[in-house]
């Protein structure tokens, strides 16, 4: 094989300086993926890839060169959420808040707003890793998130969208327990199929 069709790995890079604002329970989804991908599905994953090999011909051999194909996948989510626990900055959104801080919209806060129509939406704003469209929780750093940060009820602001500037009315922040949708193994996952016990 010619040298111009090898290539080596790169490195990882180094996890980034910049915190992750989450929420407890986000935090906690992070780690329990972290730990199921870490202790359930690698190792199942490594037995089918050992089984497969056993088999002899791994360039034909289509559970072989999927279960390594798989493993990457895994080992790469896996390195990408330990960079984003490590980098977790924890806010509590019932802590209790001070002066301005507990009027204006935040990290963590629930906000009510309007329309230039007059519909109303409730939006919660959480961190990146937490988004869940389903519920209404956007990102701090969405487009909206950022229209919304530091508005207290009562202020326009202007959302800066795709199909141009919208304007928006605060009617209501408040700072209250968001529910974040815990882990859950995916269906058809490898340990799910293999049937492994649940470490500890």
């Amino acid at each position: 094989m010619r040298k111009g069709f090898t290539r080596k790995p790169k490195p990882d890079t180094p996890a980034t300086l910049a915190k992750n604002y989450i929420t407890s329970s986000g935090l906690q989804r992070l780690k329990d993926e972290h730990q199921f991908l870490l202790t359930r599905e690698r190792p199942a994953v490594v037995e089918v890839v050992a089984w497969a090999a056993s088999n002899g011909d791994r360039s034909e051999n289509a559970d072989y060169q999927y279960g390594k194909r798989r493993l990457r996948q895994i080992d790469g989510r896996i390195r990408f959420l330990l960079k984003r626990i490590e980098a977790a900055e924890v806010v509590d959104p019932e802590a209790p808040r001070a002066g301005q801080a507990a009027m204006r919209a935040f990290f963590g806060a629930t906000v009510r707003y309007a329309d230039a129509a007059g519909t109303e939406r409730v939006v919660s704003i959480v961190g990146t890793d937490e988004i869940d469209l389903n519920r209404n929780h956007i990102s701090w750093v969405s487009p909206l998130g950022r229209a919304l940060m530091k508005s207290a009820a009562g202020d326009s602001v202007v959302l800066q969208a795709p199909g141009g500037p919208e304007y928006l009315t605060v009617l209501e922040v408040c700072y209250q327990r968001i529910p974040v949708e815990p882990f859950r193994e995916p269906p058809g996952s490898e340990a799910s199929s293999k049937r492994l016990p649940r470490r500890s």
